[in-house]
């Protein structure tokens, strides 16, 4: 289990009330190999910087007081990249293009926004890339358009949070659990693009009793499409407003997709949840096979070296 010492309180206000007056000052002064948790609390302001938590950088949690007050933004896209960190360090394109990038293992953001402020129509803008594994986001909210959040790799687990998003808003090749929360479909486009690559891994994305809303239009949103030709999503117990279009899914203009994507949903209910519409290749899961997906084991499989632990009736991470 990894574990984390007794904990470091730093304080980031950007009148100078603080310990530090940024967040990557605050980042910078915890040491490469930490074990210590760091809790960078963050007083309420738009912090206008790019962001990079680094590998090796482990143990810290980024907290506000309320999300609505507390962002973290910058306009990055794939094709413009304004960094403090070189791109040999943070990639490149929609790689390294990211308002806030967490590579440190067992991060936890609680009470947070991270946005990516660049308009409609700017091409691949993440608001935050996670390459890091037991991360856990409480009550955040992830703002843009294309591409916003970018789970990349690990196991991610966020409850009570909010994203929305046009194209590809939920992306990457992760392990993810979200639980209750709000996915708001800003335009047309495809909600996620999961990109496992074989049957044999055991990433994808699990939506379970969340909320699907959109801007008042009928049937403009896809659930999703494959980025990886055995891309895996999950739809539980979730809320589909009519911006859902009744196919459900996208093959990404390839057929041999349709026989390898794993798309399925269970229990969903609303009037975006069309199951006589869908199309074909995606389908509704039966009792004895959603199970493996309505438990934090999804993201937390080792029972017993686990990340998660129940506190106040919900997970948290054990070194928090």
């Amino acid at each position: 289990m990894s574990m984390a010492t007794t904990s470091r309180l730093v304080r980031v206000a950007q009148d100078g009330s603080g310990d530090y007056c940024s967040v990557q000052d605050a980042i910078d002064s915890v040491p490469l190999g930490n074990t210590c948790r760091t809790v960078i609390r963050l007083s309420p302001g738009i912090y206008r910087q790019p962001v990079y938590v680094p590998k090796r950088k482990n143990f810290i949690t980024f907290a506000g007081i309320s999300p609505e007050i507390t962002i973290l933004t910058w306009n990055n896209t794939a094709t413009k990249i304004d960094h403090h960190q070189a791109s040999r360090v943070i990639g490149t394109g929609t790689f390294g293009c990211g308002s806030v990038i967490v590579e440190g293992e067992d991060f936890i953001a609680e009470n947070i926004t991270f946005e990516n402020s660049a308009p409609e129509g700017s091409g691949q803008a993440v608001a935050i890339r996670v390459t890091a594994d037991r991360c856990a986001f409480y009550n955040c909210r992830f703002l843009g358009w294309q591409d916003t959040l970018y789970l990349h790799h690990g196991k991610q687990y966020l409850k009570d949070c909010y994203v929305e998003g046009s194209v590809d808003f939920i992306f990457g090749n992760s392990t993810a659990l979200l639980e209750h929360c709000h996915i708001h479909c800003k335009s047309q486009g495809f909600m996620t693009a999961q990109s496992r690559k074989s049957s044999q891994e055991s990433t994808g994305y699990v939506f379970l009793r969340c909320v699907i809303t959109g801007n008042g239009q009928s049937a403009y949103m896809y659930l999703g499409r494959p980025w990886g030709p055995f891309g895996r999503v999950v739809l539980a117990y979730t809320y589909m407003d009519a911006c859902i279009r009744h196919v459900g899914w996208h093959n990404w203009g390839n057929p041999e997709n349709e026989r390898s994507a794993c798309f399925y949903e269970y229990r969903c209910f609303g009037p975006g949840s069309c199951s006589s519409a869908r199309v074909t290749w995606a389908r509704e899961l039966m009792d004895e096979e959603a199970g493996q997906f309505l438990h934090h084991s999804f993201v937390d499989p080792d029972q017993d070296r686990p990340w998660l632990c129940p506190r106040m009736g919900m997970k948290v991470p054990y070194s928090a």
